[in-house]
């Protein structure tokens, strides 16, 4: 078997945006890729995300939220980071990458404030995430079979 490549996802309390990253990875990498997410702090699972990724047809809703602690000691690949240090000051930094990413996914939170639904919010998080996905599994997926193809929109 080959080596797999591992991914963490990052961001500030891995109840969001991290956890539809690792989803959408899990669905378009198949087993190709080692998937994990987590967060500065173990926040509780949205369930505007746990919906707006059923409506794609990935179901989230058993996922446990992580915090970041316990990987430190761990080397990734790739370490991508969904929040922003600027507007979000717990988002966590992590030492053990060989490349980083930072996709610039703003925060439902922070829409939030600005008057957005809560829920709109999440389904933008959620389709930028998608096509942030679907372009790193594109760039990185050299598939083998055709285990782990993807059903979703």
């Amino acid at each position: 078997m080959a080596i797999r490549t591992k991914v963490l996802f990052l961001c500030t309390e891995n109840s969001c945006r991290t956890q539809m990253a690792e989803a959408f990875l899990r669905a378009l990498g198949g087993d190709e890729f080692e998937i994990v997410s987590a967060g500065a702090e173990a926040g509780r699972l949205d369930p505007d995300a746990v919906a707006a990724m059923r409506e794609v047809g990935i179901d989230i809703s058993s996922a446990g939220t992580k915090v970041v602690d316990p990987y430190l000691r761990e080397r990734f690949h790739y370490v991508i980071t969904l929040c922003e240090r600027e507007k979000e000051r717990s988002c966590p930094i992590f030492p053990g990458a060989i490349w980083r990413q930072k996709w610039p996914i703003e925060s439902p939170v922070e829409l939030e404030k600005e008057g957005l639904d809560h829920s709109v919010a999440v389904r933008h998080a959620r389709d930028a995430i998608r096509r942030h996905v679907a372009e790193f599994v594109e760039k990185h997926h050299h598939p083998q079979t055709e285990k782990g193809k993807s059903t979703w929109n």
